[in-house]
């Protein structure tokens, strides 16, 4: 346990090491709450100075939340601001193009009532379309002053290496937990981590908490509610959720050798503190639509793991699950390639 707050740096900007994923509080996860609740709950994120906000213009309305947010508490300044473009719903087309990359931001920074957004990303890439034209687009962002730093997601090694040579990326978002190591295999999206680290780029960990089941929250697939998207996926079947509880188990169990303001760490936090203890360049984005989830999450950068429960959480993950992380319809735009520049 250490009390020290765990902190992570993108240019000039430092911020705590654990971020806010607000998908959550504004779409696909069952009922949304009111306008109300929800500014609430980032009331409960700034105040507790959880300032590395994440979201995306096919987050529901989300945008446009954090946008009355800014109106009513004038706090933009103190707050690292992300989004993305480049995914269409509702087939998850995705579109690079230099003529939406230019449509897009117009639309993420009038939703958002802001002047520039911290990090912008390419939601998804477009093979069709070679990453250097969607880079060489989002660069003249940075020189209109509309972006600070451009990231990308869901990206292969090769891409993010051609995108990289056009203009320095500050971060990929990339799905990242216990059982989601995608990407630190060499054979799986040309070792996209190893790349990330070599050129400097930091890693956003969408989904730390395997979206809301390594908390032990859910029992079974039976616990999501009605509208939530995570019913349709395959990884969070009734068939694998037998082992999903098992390493929730095993997850409270070395939670219970560490406390955190009086209480034993929870599951949660032993996933968040793994991923922070995987290095100084990853930054979890866990997201929830509830206050008190919000600082249990935020309570995990002030906990430090030791080498031997590292170790043990790493050799629990060697039990992959069967499945995949999403439906069909979102799969087919993962890690791709795109047209080389001709």
């Amino acid at each position: 346990m250490s009390s020290a707050i765990a902190t992570r740096r993108i240019g000039n900007s430092t911020f705590p090491a654990i971020g806010f994923g607000i998908m959550g509080i504004s779409t696909w996860y069952g009922k949304v709450d009111s306008d109300e609740e929800r500014l609430k709950v980032l009331d409960t994120a700034y105040a507790a100075g959880c300032t590395f906000w994440d979201t995306s213009d096919v987050y529901g309305d989300s945008e446009d939340l954090i946008g009355q947010w800014f109106k009513r508490t004038g706090k933009r300044l103190e707050i690292f601001l992300c989004t993305k473009f480049g995914l269409k719903l509702p087939d998850f087309a995705a579109d690079g193009s230099p003529e939406y990359v230019e449509e897009a931001v117009e639309n993420n920074l009038r939703r958002l009532g802001v002047d520039y957004i911290d990090l912008y990303y390419l939601h998804r890439t477009n093979p069709d379309t070679p990453i250097e034209h969607t880079i060489g687009a989002m660069a003249k962002l940075v020189k209109a002053g509309k972006v600070k730093h451009i990231g990308l997601s869901e990206v292969s090694a090769t891409t993010l290496r051609r995108a990289h040579a056009v203009h320095p990326i500050a971060a990929i978002q990339m799905e990242y937990s216990p059982f989601s190591l995608e990407i630190e295999d060499p054979n799986l999206a040309g070792g996209v981590l190893k790349t990330a680290r070599e050129l400097g780029v930091k890693i956003v960990a969408y989904s730390p908490l395997g979206r809301g089941v390594l908390t032990g929250k859910y029992r079974s697939p039976d616990d999501f509610e009605e509208g939530d998207l995570r019913k349709i996926f395959p990884r969070f079947s009734a068939e694998n959720f037998p082992k999903i509880l098992q390493l929730c188990d095993e997850l409270k169990a070395i939670g219970g050798r560490y406390t955190i303001d009086n209480n034993p760490a929870t599951a949660g936090q032993v996933t968040l503190a793994w991923l922070l203890a995987q290095g100084d360049d990853v930054i979890p984005i866990p997201g929830t639509k509830r206050a008190h989830y919000l600082l249990e999450n935020f309570a995990a950068t002030r906990l430090q793991l030791s080498s031997a429960d590292v170790q043990t959480i790493r050799d629990l993950t060697t039990h992959a699950l069967p499945g995949n992380r999403y439906p069909d319809i979102m799969m087919h735009n993962l890690f791709q390639d795109t047209a080389e520049l001709k």
